[in-house]
């Protein structure tokens, strides 16, 4: 098991440098000088190259890139550009809304998905299986945008049950800040929930062809109890790996939702950076995003070694 980790980890460390230098090259090409966008087009040479050197765009992009990575070694990502503030605090601001938000959704979506796959299974192709695929088909299909603007006219302006938007912010109160976050975790979970459903009872029908589970069931077992007992645990590995790619989208790409709710997290930063050509808040907040989908697929990757004994054999 400790080699294995071991080997994963440095396939990590790796992952991470080689997608530092693609970040940095890939936003540093993108035409458009930031302190030229900062001060308008009417700016004179001398200021803009004034102002190139404050920010230290004057210098080799190499020792840019090397103080960059050498700074999130230490926690230093820079300071922004156009707010002038450590983007470090900028990412952890908004990063206390984004975190519990995923978190929140992904729990949601487990808890909802993980019952109803073991439901669809149990119950191939009868009429609650149909049902199941019918309901989870109608979930993929739906914007997440069009059910969100949907759970806000019923549950906020309709039954005023939780806000329509923002974010109290948590020195108001744990449930304060987590009733304003129900609806967005919702409408980022269902959709969610219908992708690992299927998924489950997929892994799940496939498992229950094995000759183990044949032996179950000659034993005695009910096809329910051969699903819980002895297929479930078997049937993890591909849904352990849809739930940490749900988890990294969750965290990354909730940008929409972000503006439907008027939440201020990651999304809503890098968009805002992007328009004002903040190129330390981009690079920043895209590696912490690729930090964190590479360190959930290290985390998923030791979770298969701990449901399949198989592969801490192998290693």
């Amino acid at each position: 098991m400790a080699l294995y980790a071991l080997r994963r980890f440095f396939s990590l460390v790796v992952s991470l440098l080689v997608a530092s230098a693609v970040i940095f090259l890939v936003v540093e090409v993108a035409p458009g000088d930031p302190a030229s966008f900062m001060l308008g087009i009417n700016a004179q040479p001398d200021t803009v190259a004034a102002l190139r050197a404050e920010l230290g765009l004057d210098q080799p992009k190499v020792l840019r890139y090397l103080d960059w990575v050498g700074g999130m070694l230490t926690g230093d990502f820079g300071t922004s550009y156009t707010y002038r503030t450590p983007v470090s605090q900028m990412i952890a601001d908004r990063l206390a809304v984004s975190l519990p938000l995923a978190l929140y959704a992904l729990a949601l979506s487990t808890a909802i998905a993980v019952p109803v796959g073991l439901y669809a299974a149990s119950r191939r192709g009868a009429a609650g299986d149909m049902a199941v695929m019918g309901a989870t088909q109608l979930g993929v299909a739906i914007p997440n945008f069009w059910f969100a603007m949907l759970l806000v006219l019923l549950f906020a302006i309709t039954w005023r049950i939780f806000p329509a938007g923002g974010f109290p912010g948590w020195e108001k109160g744990f449930w304060v800040n987590m009733r304003a976050l129900t609806l967005p975790a919702v409408a980022l979970a269902l959709p969610q929930a219908a992708i690992l459903a299927r998924v489950m009872r997929s892994a799940l029908i496939d498992t229950l062809g094995e000759d183990y589970i044949r032996t179950a069931r000659a034993k005695g077992l009910t096809r329910p109890q051969a699903l819980r007992r002895h297929a479930l645990r078997n049937a993890l590995i591909p849904v352990l790996t849809i739930i940490g790619l749900q988890f990294s989208f969750l965290l990354a790409g909730a940008i929409i939702i972000e503006q439907v709710f008027y939440l201020p997290g990651l999304g809503r930063l890098v968009f805002q950076a992007i328009s004002a050509r903040d190129l330390i808040v981009v690079e920043s907040v895209v590696m912490l995003l690729v930090f964190a989908v590479i360190m959930v697929n290290f985390l998923v990757d030791l979770a298969y070694a701990w449901v399949d004994p198989r592969l801490r054999a192998r290693a």
